[in-house]
């Protein structure tokens, strides 16, 4: 496979995740996207379609980074990528525990973390730190425009990251706009990661 199919890759990872994430919670009874983080999709019968999803992001994900490690501007960024990748890839292989009462019938917060669930924690808290790095690294390669872009998505998914987390650990002023607030964070993500794939392919 050329660079260029790999760095096409890229572009995919983003769009693909969303719009599973998108159609399945749209489908799901008892689900609300506003309050329940995307993670929850993959309980329940159909919860497979979120696990494939996490699996192929992750997997396309990591085939972007290996282009970028071939010709992108920085191979720390790279590696960064390739992180993400895999945080994405372990998300997908642990499943989340129950949060903010999904599945119905379910606690708003069990009172301690499945080894499931806290691998699936720790997987996901190591991508978006990778990702958020990779905004910063990748600023330092590029026009003004590209940097302050670079810069402004790094903290905007860390902060909104930041807030969903704190949603879903049930405080009482944002946990009922957690899953929107996750959204915002990871369309932020992916959109910048998007652009960076469309930017290094067009090099």
């Amino acid at each position: 496979m050329g660079n260029q199919a790999l760095l096409a890759c890229g572009m995919a990872a983003g769009p693909v995740f969303t719009v599973a994430y998108l159609v399945e919670g749209a489908r799901r009874a008892g689900y609300k996207s506003v309050r329940h983080p995307v993670s929850s999709l993959a309980l329940g019968r159909t919860g497979w379609v979120q696990t494939v999803s996490f699996l192929l992001a992750g997997l396309l994900s990591l085939v972007f980074a290996v282009g970028l490690w071939g010709v992108g501007p920085s191979r720390w960024g790279a590696a960064l990528i390739g992180a993400w990748a895999v945080g994405l890839l372990g998300a997908g292989i642990f499943r989340t525990d129950p949060v903010s009462g999904y599945p119905p019938g379910t606690p708003d917060q069990l009172p301690g973390h499945t080894p499931a669930g806290a691998l699936h924690d720790l997987f996901s808290l190591t991508g978006f730190l990778s990702l958020a790095s990779a905004c910063f690294v990748f600023a330092l390669h590029g026009s003004l425009g590209w940097s302050s872009y670079s810069i402004a998505s790094g903290l905007l998914f860390a902060a909104t990251m930041v807030l969903a987390s704190a949603a879903f650990g049930q405080n009482q002023h944002v946990v009922e706009l957690g899953g929107l607030i996750q959204r915002v964070s990871v369309t932020i993500g992916w959109t910048w990661m998007t652009v960076l794939a469309a930017r290094t392919l067009h090099t």
